[in-house]
């Protein structure tokens, strides 16, 4: 097929690192259109990044019928809302994580892409990065022994962020952090824990600002997890083993991966593939999976999309933590 043509719903923050990443990938795609609330936006974000369409509104991109993917990029309270749009419509979508609000949103969501044969797809980025499989091999190595337990702790302020301040955007730490941390267990450990114990201290706003979770296993293992939006900054992950541990600087983007020995002596540096932000991975799993006339990406399944969404609402449920909406 030609270049794919790929859209941006949505003009904030997060959409300009993806916008970089189809700026590196134009041997494959078109920077092709634009679209936020309000047209001035839109056109400011297409002249900063050089996208050749612009939309003042939802609506008539998805019915702009040269469009190959829609990459989601407002706030989590609004992807279902987007999503469903973009399906509906038969647009193939890449949603930015946290994929919806809740579970519920999540099934809902899933169902009716498959029920339209439309491809759906979570930007978890952690999923797609080629570093993924450098820890995998390494665990499969055997070259820390038994392995243990895992720590990760995700934890940066963002207070004077109003998204994750807002109940009403369904803010606090877990779905903007949280998550990173939660799939740094399940993609080393898998999900089937034994035994959830978790502790929440909240905002002033009723959104959970700092938690610590763990999650112990059949076999023993313990996956124990950080996470919090009103102190850090630290965002870091460590496997342990009888013979060492491997340690995983920035679990959203791996920038170091060392092995260490039982003493916490560095052994090994794994190098990381270069890249261009770390999007681009996402995006060309997207394409793969299109090209093959699949309706989800391999490297992140809806079923492991909707496992994730069930682990943070079983937590909110444990902390108190609801959104108006819901």
């Amino acid at each position: 097929m030609s270049k794919y043509n790929i859209a941006i719903l949505g003009a904030g923050h997060i959409a300009n690192a993806m916008a970089e990443a189809l700026n590196g990938l134009k041997e494959k795609v078109n920077c092709y259109a634009v679209a936020s609330r309000t047209k001035s936006k839109a056109e400011d974000f297409a002249n900063r990044w050089g996208f050749e369409h612009t939309y003042g509104s939802y609506e008539e991109l998805v019915n702009d019928p040269n469009v190959d993917l829609i990459y989601i990029a407002t706030p989590h309270s609004h992807h279902y809302e987007h999503a469903k749009l973009c399906v509906e419509h038969g647009k193939p979508v890449l949603v930015e994580k946290a994929f919806t609000a809740n579970a519920i949103q999540t099934e809902e969501l899933i169902a009716l892409a498959e029920e339209r044969k439309v491809f759906i797809a979570e930007a978890m980025w952690t999923r797609y990065i080629p570093a993924r499989k450098i820890v995998e091999d390494v665990l499969n190595s055997g070259v820390l022994g038994e392995i243990t337990h895992l720590e990760a702790d995700f934890s940066i302020s963002l207070t004077h962020i109003e998204r994750l301040r807002e109940p009403e955007l369904a803010g606090g730490a877990l779905l903007d952090l949280g998550v990173y941390a939660l799939t740094f267990s399940s993609m080393y450990f898998g999900d089937g824990f034994a035994k959830m114990e978790t502790t929440c201290e909240k905002y002033e706003t009723g959104v959970d600002a700092t938690s610590k979770t763990t999650y112990t296993f059949p076999n023993g293992k313990k996956s124990i997890m950080k996470t919090s939006f009103v102190s850090g900054p630290k965002n870091e992950g460590e496997i342990f083993g009888s013979k060492g541990s491997l340690y995983v600087r920035e679990l959203n983007n791996y920038k170091q991966i060392t092995r260490r020995d039982v003493d916490g002596n560095d052994v090994e540096d794994y190098p990381i593939p270069e890249q261009i932000n770390g999007y681009e991975y996402e995006v060309l799993a997207c394409i793969k999976a299109l090209e093959q006339g699949k309706l989800e990406c391999d490297e992140m399944p809806h079923q492991e999309t909707l496992e994730i969404m069930r682990q943070m609402d079983a937590l909110r449920k444990e902390w108190g933590v609801a959104y108006p909406f819901e």
